[in-house]
């Protein structure tokens, strides 16, 4: 079956926080984004009524990034914030260069520094990472030019799945053009 109808982008991600405040201060004053909706809310979930409060800052595009605390200490302890210490589990946002720039300045003004950020190029992107208050990675990528040329998104679309299928048997060579296996 074609799918024909796919949806239009990102509303939004959710994560619980500890710190309403701390959270604030970091998505809206370090990094820009405004906080648009602050919702407060009494709800039947999971067999407990739960009281929460559910903020969203708002990117370029509309869609948002959201936030829960929860006011009941068990409720909280039950749903996070507690997030796995991976570099592999982040929320990554699309900046074009003068953006990243101008958030990697703010973010190194607010007194962020190693092993809270890092930069990671990847050839076809750069990456500006930076941990959130809540111990979240939040990754800041700009594409490079070369990597949006038609005819090299037309060529990573058509090897996509034989890429996924000759990893999944066991070749796990490096297809980066970008780079050089380490």
């Amino acid at each position: 079956m074609a799918i024909t109808r796919r949806p239009n982008r990102l509303h939004h991600t959710a994560y619980v926080t500890k710190d309403l405040e701390a959270t604030r201060a970091f998505y809206e004053d370090v990094i820009g984004l405004p906080l648009i909706a602050t919702w407060t809310e009494q709800d039947e979930l999971f067999g407990k009524l739960r009281t929460y409060c559910h903020v969203f800052f708002e990117l370029a595009d509309g869609s948002c990034l959201a936030f829960f605390q929860f006011a009941d200490a068990a409720d909280q302890a039950e749903f996070g914030p507690d997030l796995p210490s991976s570099p592999f589990i982040h929320v990554a946002l699309h900046v074009d260069q003068t953006t990243q720039a101008d958030l990697e300045a703010r973010i190194q003004a607010a007194g962020m520094v190693e092993p809270q950020t890092y930069v990671l190029e990847h050839g076809y992107c750069r990456s500006v990472y930076v941990t959130d208050p809540n111990g979240m990675i939040v990754e800041f990528t700009c594409d490079t030019p070369s990597a949006l040329e038609p005819a090299i998104d037309a060529a990573r679309r058509a090897s996509a799945h034989a890429d996924l299928k000759r990893w999944l048997a066991g070749d796990h060579h490096n297809n980066n053009p970008y780079r050089t296996a380490a």
